[in-house]
Formats: C-alpha cells, structure tokens, sequence
C-alpha cells in the first residue's frame, strides 16, 4: 500500500464541524462549493466529502481508506470496518443521536411486542429490520423519503422510526416515544486492509489521537498565577484540575508559580477568590489540545 491515506470528510451537518476541528489538531483542510475534494495542508493525505449516510460503505469498499461518520449509518449498513474511536463534536451537539420507536400519543402500542404485523416507516430501514427481526417481532418497514412524522399523525404507518436528541419536537407534534432503538455519535472508521497495513495505521492513529485531543480541549483554558508560598495549600484546595495543579517555587523568593487547567465557566467562580486568597498575576489562557 502506497504512504497516501485517503480520508472521508462527512458532508452535511458534520462537515464545518470537523474542517475546524481538524484545523484544531493541526490540519487546514480547504473547501470548496465546487469540488468534491478538499484541500489538506499534508501531503500523505487526500480527502474526500462524503455523506455520512454511504460512508461506511466506502470505507469497507477500500474506496477510502478512513472517514468519519454516524455510528447510526455503520450499523445501517452492516458495514464490516474497524470502528476507531468516537467523536462528540460539542459545535454540533454533546448529546448523542437518539433513534427512537415512536406512535401517535392516543396509540395502544406500549412496547415493540404491540406492534407485531404493523407498518412501521423510516430511513434506517435496515438496522430497523434487524431489531424486530431479532426480536421475532413480525412487521413491514418502509423507507421514508421525508416527513417521516406527518406519516404516522395521517395514518400513512403504525409506528416510525425516527432520529431525536431531546425528544422534544416529537413531542410537540403530538407524539409519543417507546422506545430508544440506538444512541449514535460520530465515529472514526477504518477499512480493514488499511488498518493492517502498519504506515496507515500508524497514521490513522496519529489522526485520532490528535482530533481526540482537541475536542478535550474546547471549552478548557489553562490558568497560571503566582503565590505567597504559605498560601499554596488553602489555594489548591479550591483549584480544580484534571489532576493536581503543578507548583514551581520562583527563582529566589518565598513565592511559588502554580498552574492548572479548568473548564472556562469556572474561572469566573475561582479568580475572585484566588485574589482573596493573595494570588498575584493571574493569567487565563486557550488550550487547543489536551492529551
């Protein structure tokens, strides 16, 4: 296999997401209304946009060698890929993707059993097929092009199948939830004979490692300041951190450095009273990445 990864950009909903999240961990990607192949500042990688609906699909082809895509659709498509880690991209939503089995609020149906020999439309046909089927629960799924709702509220089916996150738009039409069929969240996923090969590998690692690492930092900031060394103990204990806060004592002097990381809410709780508490020379500043 040759040392070019050819990378799945998912286009969409997820597509600005993850070029700033690339951009992140260090990569700017380029895009362009007129072109299926963005631009990437590295030279052992080439990208490709691709709806997160087919993705899998390429991917298990080979076509690609990674991509990013719904946990939702790999299952959809019974893909055979090798799922590498997820992402939960907190520009788009830090909720999971919910598929929930859903009825008219007035419908007897209380669970899955009650809807054996009924009509049950939506788009995720095929892993809906499979959960009653496994269930040896009898019934007729449809694929639905759109306006999966309005379908079950005009008695066009018995039940959909339909993707939420707060459940609230379905209950502001009138309807109720059953059940939670699957929780999605965007994944990275490799194809097989790349994964194997140790270069591909090696860098699809890299990748993960490093858009891992910059979601972890969105929303943390780092905070440094400096401190008589008899007030270091009562600062620290209002000092939250991911571990413990590092303390460094200054060149000839009584007083210490300390620093810390910390969700960027808190600072506006924790500077008031590392004032109180005599700290000097507070400084807040970004993180991109945290590892």
């Amino acid at each position: 296999m040759s040392n070019l990864l050819k990378f799945g950009i998912p286009k969409g909903s997820l597509e600005n997401a993850t070029v700033e999240l690339f951009k992140k961990a260090g990569w700017q990607i380029t895009l362009s209304s007129r072109s299926y192949f963005p631009a990437i500042d590295d030279e052992q990688m080439k990208c490709n946009l691709i709806r997160t609906q087919e993705m899998s699909k390429y991917v298990e082809k080979g076509t690609i060698d990674v991509g990013i895509a719904g946990r939702d659709w790999v299952m959809e498509n019974d893909s055979e890929v090798v799922t590498v880690c997820d992402l939960v991209y907190s520009k788009v939503s830090r909720r999971p993707a919910r598929w929930v089995l859903v009825v008219t609020q007035d419908s007897k149906v209380q669970k899955p059993e009650d809807l054996k020999g009924a009509t049950i439309s939506t788009e995720l046909v095929g892993f809906t097929k499979r959960y009653f089927a496994e269930r040896q629960i009898p019934v007729t799924v449809e694929f639905s092009w759109g306006a999966t709702e309005a379908k079950v509220v005009e008695g066009l089916c018995d039940a959909i199948v339909e993707v939420t996150e707060t459940g609230s738009t379905i209950k502001a039409n009138g309807l109720r939830i059953v059940e939670t069929m699957m929780e999605s969240t965007p994944v990275i996923i490799a194809n097989k004979r790349s994964w194997e090969d140790p270069w591909k590998r090696e860098k699809i690692q890299q990748i993960a490692t490093l858009l891992q690492s910059a979601l972890s930092a969105e929303n943390m900031v780092g905070l440094k300041m400096n401190a008589p060394n008899d007030k270091v103990e009562p600062i620290i204990r209002i000092l939250p951190s991911l571990k413990n806060p590092t303390v460094a004592h200054l060149y000839k002097s009584d007083w210490v450095s300390i620093e810390t990381v910390l969700h960027e809410k808190e600072v506006r709780e924790i500077i008031p009273k590392l004032i109180q508490l005599g700290a000097e020379g507070i400084i807040e500043y970004p993180l991109t990445k945290i590892i």
